[in-house]
């Protein structure tokens, strides 16, 4: 389920379960804002609203996180981490660019810059000449103050389960500044904590209603990682340079077990890697309004992982089923560009990027100590990529902004090992977004534009779910997925802080990436045909204080999504695996200033999220999440968190299917109905 990776300063959540994969950070909820100044709209351009820290004073936050966390309608993203950097980054700038490092994500940068550090918040909505939007409609650029300090930020968390392994995590992070030179280090130890885990049943019946199976379940998982990061950024050769670097090792395992009377069945995955990057950025002036920027990265680790099944029903043992995978992988990525101010009211752009990634692997299934052989199951992925790419920012007028862009992209890639293959791309990929601003506090945003989606190297080579029975081949034909993406967003402000956002979004999608058959009865990772995605996405804030209930908020977010593509196997239309259908949030939340307090309740009501393999559907269902959040602040350098999380129902659902004809007659379904761990999150964290 849910695999959380937490070192303290940043928490990294993977979307294949667990409630909170798509709504809120680890950090700190957002909770409402008793202003005592209200944004500001850039009279120039009203597209940008500007937070200056008297918005904020009200929830006293330490850090510049604290800050964007609060501003009302705006999400923390820090990219998704795909290859390549344009595109792969977050919705976070500093003083007008992103981090060096794509890991460096800018949540991170501004968990360690203190409150005293920033002065002022630019949220722009649609776009503005000199900022690069990545492709966000929406970005925040943290404008910091420069000064002499030193800043330490000391954090520690545990993390308690009931009935489950506890944990804890801490971190350490310095900065130095000194006009326009900073440099600072920090240390963290991570941990790997689920939501989803707990105790259930496992329960396995026929079509006619025989059961199979009724097993007792149990499930839990430790782990984490420590790392060491340093930064450094100063004045160099008439402009800046901004260098950072880390180097970090993690472990994880994860365990259950199913018994009945004569039964038993156990399952583990044990996990181990190193992992580093370096990155640099060097942005310099040529002349008034024409700025370049280069930057340089290069990311990566090594791993080692196995799986292994042992069964025992009556007196038959089966023989261990082992997955073994070892490999070691790499990005390395120059990019450059000018940025050229014509003037006040409209920027262009244009650059390049070369990039080259690698993955080798090589994987082992075993039954009884006995080698299967498996397709791809050796193999060394290459990928040569080069972009070309021109945008402009044009503000037509202080309430119409246009941001039109292309990128021409071509690539190789290579494999070799099991299967050799060599494949070449090419894509054009436009982009225009318009933004209007017809009367204050009222906005339109219009983006139409063609998305690459970037491969996953480890789907070209073999893996495995012994819990499931299942193994994966590698699939050495997989091409890149293509979006051509309409969207329309309309946003209402109001009251100061309260915003009403509902946005519809259409894309027509090619080459869909999802389960296809494969010879042998084994299944892969590929492109199914084309497809469509239809969005609806709802974020409602609402202030409560006109109604007596100072400093409090109401809030609700869904992204309704309805997908469609035709099954390789049935040839029937069905759902894109792994999109949720929605996931409604509600959220009450307040600032009680005189306490030094603020707090959040969130409600989700229902989630739900499936896969349709060639063999079998499988997925989850939950109901009822809770999340309880208090804070409590007694100086403006010491904050103690207490959070709790409570899950009613989460059940794992599987539908075998007897063979792959169209009428994929079911052999079993399976339900496993699991009692997830309420678990208490506890941060102290001291600013000095």
């Amino acid at each position: 389920m849910t695999k959380t990776i937490l070192l303290a300063t940043t928490a990294i959540m993977f979307s294949a379960g667990g409630a909170l994969a798509q709504t809120a950070p680890q950090s700190a909820p957002p909770s409402p804002a008793s202003a005592t100044q209200a944004p500001t709209a850039d009279p120039s351009q009203q597209g940008v609203l500007v937070f200056t820290p008297g918005f904020f004073a009200g929830q006293r936050p330490n850090t510049a996180l604290d800050m964007v966390n609060r501003i009302p309608g705006f999400s923390v993203q820090d990219g998704d981490g795909s290859r390549g950097f344009e595109g792969a980054v977050g919705n976070i700038l500093i003083n007008g660019a992103r981090p060096a490092s794509k890991n460096d994500a800018g949540s991170n940068v501004l968990g360690r810059t203190l409150v005293a550090q920033v002065e002022r918040i630019e949220l722009i909505r649609g776009g503005a000449p000199g900022i690069d939007m990545q492709g966000y409609s929406v970005v925040v650029n943290v404008i910091t103050r420069t000064q002499s300090s030193r800043e330490h930020i000391l954090t520690g968390t545990a993390f308690l389960f009931e009935g489950g392994q506890d944990a804890a995590n801490g971190s350490y992070q310095f900065t130095a500044r000194d006009g326009e030179r900073v440099m600072g280090f920090t240390l963290s130890d991570g941990v790997s904590v689920n939501d989803s885990n707990g105790v259930g049943r496992v329960i396995r019946t026929r079509p006619d209603g025989t059961i199979l199976r009724d097993e007792g379940y149990f499930n839990d998982q430790q782990g984490g990682g420590q790392s060491i990061r340093g930064n450094y950024a100063n004045a160099f050769l008439g402009g800046k340079i901004d260098l950072t670097g880390r180097v970090g090792q993690n472990d994880y395992s994860q365990w259950s077990r199913q018994d009945a009377p004569g039964t038993l069945r156990e399952n583990r995955f044990d996990e181990e890697g190193t992992s580093g990057e370096v990155g640099a950025v060097f942005t310099r002036p040529l002349r008034q309004g024409l700025v370049s920027e280069t930057r340089f990265i290069r990311e990566w680790g090594d791993f080692e992982n196995a799986s292994l099944s042992n069964n025992r029903v009556g007196a038959v043992v089966s023989p261990e089923q082992r997955f073994e995978s070892e490999g070691s992988s790499s990005e390395t990525i120059l990019r450059s560009l000018l940025r050229w101010e014509r003037s006040s009211s409209m920027t262009i752009e244009g650059g390049g990027e070369v990039a080259y990634n690698m993955l080798e692997v090589d994987q082992a299934f075993l039954q009884g100590g006995v080698a299967v052989p498996l397709p791809s199951d050796q193999i060394k992925v290459e990928e040569t990529r080069g972009e070309l790419f021109a945008k402009t920012t044009w503000r037509v007028r202080p309430n119409l902004t246009i941001e039109g862009g292309l990128r021409l992209e071509a690539s190789t890639i290579t494999q070799s090992g099991d299967a050799d293959q060599e494949k070449s791309f090419f894509f054009a990929k436009p982009r225009v977004q318009v933004t209007w601003t017809p009367m204050p506090q009222n906005q339109l945003r219009f983006r139409f534009e063609r998305e690459l989606g970037q491969l996953d190297f480890g789907d070209f080579a073999a893996s495995a779910d012994l819990g499931d029975d299942q193994v994966f081949g590698g699939n050495v034909d997989l091409e890149p997925e293509q979006r051509w993406i309409s969207e329309l967003v309309y946003e209402r402000r109001f009251l100061g802080d309260g915003i009403v956002s509902v946005g519809y979004r259409h894309d027509e999608i090619i080459g869909v990436i999802d389960r296809l058959p494969l010879p042998g009865n084994l299944s892969a990772t590929g492109n199914i045909g084309d497809g469509t995605l239809d969005q609806l996405a709802v974020n409602v804030v609402v202030p409560l204080d006109w109604t007596g209930f100072s400093g409090g908020q109401f809030a609700f977010r869904n992204t309704w999504n309805n997908t469609a593509v035709t099954d390789p196997t049935t040839g029937s239309e069905r759902q894109i695996s792994g999109v949720r259908a929605s996931q409604p949030g509600f959220t009450i939340s307040q600032d009680i200033t005189s306490w030094k307090v603020n707090w959040s309740a969130t409600y989700l009501e229902g989630l739900r999220q499936f896969s349709y393999d060639p063999d079998q559907t499988s997925g989850f269902t939950g109901s009822d999440y809770f999340e309880g959040f208090v804070e409590y602040k007694p100086t403006p350098t010491l904050s103690v968190m207490v959070k709790v999380n409570v899950w009613n129902d989460f059940q794992v659902e599987r539908i075998q299917y007897a063979d792959r004809t169209p009428a994929r007659p079911i052999a079993f379904t399976e339900v496993r109905p699991i009692d997830p761990r309420t678990f208490w999150q506890i941060r102290v964290r001291k600013t000095f």
